[in-house]
């Protein structure tokens, strides 16, 4: 007997994309911030020593290895007339706008031990409340697209809205700091109207999502009595794909973040040589460097989204990943040949990473969903909350991890924070050169290993497909 076509399933509306796309504002407005400035933040306004400050990040992610995992069981058990992720994007959109201010609050403790207490519970507590919408809404990506190629489209469309809210923060954020500090104000003022600023932005998205996207419903038997905690991971293990997939995502958002987390610190004491309020004329005015350096990373990155979702149309996900990644490793690569005050050549070496960050924020998520059908053939259940709780634990253990290595070997090659009131400080060549490692030979490396990851990733479009095929039979022969 021949197999069953999969059942075809109506579109989404370009409506329901873009309002469902759009919770990558607020997703990425967070991380953004905290992956590119919160290292700086720490070392440079709260005055913590930067090995003291990676130990406040690592505890806080011991918390997102409890908080996460265990927020997916629960979304998978949630029942309500609203579906069962739909609801915590409601009841926690303005808890996690709030936590925005909770994270850059510098508290004016004179004693480190008291630093660094307060700075460990407010990153602990924003991030639970960024957990308790992110993974709902991770979550309701197969969901509500169960296609292979409409995947890649509704995180298109994510990604979309994650590089605007990532240029936006980028370019502002520092604009806004440095005005402040430049009228007389103080850093800590600037980060908190940043924050105050993208915290308020951040809850329309999720009540939007909440009002327009609908959950797919879904039968009795694949919402029967779900297993213990501990059984759902070990379960979510022995998915061979999702091994893979999971591995793909560290390494590729673990670069990302190390290489956005050093940047400013690259930009400012290796380039600008230690001025603190360096600015480059452009567009007609003066601009933050790092304004300008990640805005024309990320517009390119936006540029080059539908290229990258063609080519993972023609190719293959997995083949796209892999050519752009290999770019990537490159530009990174040549970043150790940028001398002092070359403004010019990084802003060059920012349009040719661009063209490859794209793909890095694209493709991880299109790939991903797809272990759901294979567990789904397994187990016979759709536990998105669960492999989604994974996910989310591995892109902020990819964070925080970023942040621990950084600031570490900042503190081991003798970085140092600079006094309060001052615009020029240098940094010792030991840091200087440890700083300069971590952006390029490190993200290289980082990269090698995310594209052997992918090469070895065993779900293909043909696979998937029979897979569905093999799905579509079983609910037919149980008349679901």
């Amino acid at each position: 007997m021949g197999e069953t076509a999969p059942t075809q399933e109506k579109p989404l509306s370009r409506l329901v994309k873009l309002v469902y796309g759009s919770g990558e504002w607020s997703y990425a407005s967070f991380g953004t911030l905290r992956q590119i400035f919160y290292a700086i933040f720490l070392t440079d306004v709260v005055g913590l020593d930067a090995r003291l400050a990676s130990f406040a990040a690592l505890i806080g992610i011991i918390w997102d290895a409890v908080n996460d995992p265990l927020v997916g069981v629960l979304t998978d058990r949630a029942r309500s007339r609203w579906g069962r992720r739909r609801p915590f994007l409601l009841w926690f959109s303005i808890p996690f706008g709030l936590g925005f201010l909770a994270l850059w609050w510098a508290p004016p403790w004179h004693s480190q031990a008291a630093l660094f207490v307060t700075c460990m519970l407010a990153y602990m507590l924003s991030d639970t409340f960024q957990t308790l919408v992110s993974v709902p809404y991770a979550a309701l990506t197969p969901e509500i697209a169960p296609d292979y190629d409409e995947r890649t489209s509704v995180t298109g469309y994510r990604m979309f809205f994650n590089l605007l809210a990532s240029l936006v923060t980028a370019v502002a954020a520092p604009m806004v700091v440095k005005s402040t500090l430049a009228g007389g104000g103080t850093l800590q003022q600037g980060y908190i109207t940043v924050a105050a600023m993208f915290g308020g932005l951040a809850i329309i998205p999720w009540l939007l999502i909440f009002a327009v996207v609908r959950e797919r419903p879904r039968t009795a038997a694949q919402l029967a009595e779900p297993i213990s905690f501990r059984e759902s991971v070990r379960s979510a293990w022995a998915n061979i794909p999702f091994r893979f997939a999971t591995g793909i995502y560290v390494l590729n958002w673990i670069t990302f973040d190390l290489v956005a987390l050093m940047l400013p610190f690259f930009l400012t004491y290796w380039v600008s040589q230690g001025n603190l309020v360096a600015s480059l004329n452009f567009l007609g005015g003066p601009m933050a460097i790092e304004s300008v350096v990640l805005g024309l990373l990320l517009i390119t990155a936006v540029v080059s989204l539908p290229f990258w979702t063609w080519l993972a149309r023609k190719l293959s996900k997995r083949t796209a990943y892999i050519i752009a990644m290999a770019f990537w490793a490159v530009v990174q690569l040549v970043t150790l040949l940028v001398r002092p005050f070359q403004t010019t050549f990084v802003l060059v070496l920012a349009v040719l990473a661009g063209i490859s960050v794209g793909t890095a924020h694209v493709l991880p998520d299109a790939i991903f969903p797809d272990v759901l059908e294979w567990d789904e053939l397994r187990t016979g259940k759709r536990r998105e909350g669960i492999y989604y709780g994974v996910k989310n634990f591995a892109r902020k253990l990819a964070g925080a991890a970023a942040i621990f290595l950084a600031l570490q070997v900042l503190g081991w090659f003798g970085y140092q924070s600079p006094p309060e009131g001052v615009t020029q400080f240098a940094q010792a060549p030991s840091a200087l050169g440890a700083i300069r490692f971590m952006v390029g030979p490190m993200g290289t490396i980082l990269l090698c290993c995310a594209i052997a990851m992918a090469w070895f990733y065993p779900l293909t479009r043909e696979r998937h497909a029979r897979i569905r095929r093999l799905l579509a039979k079983r609910r037919a022969r149980l008349g679901a």
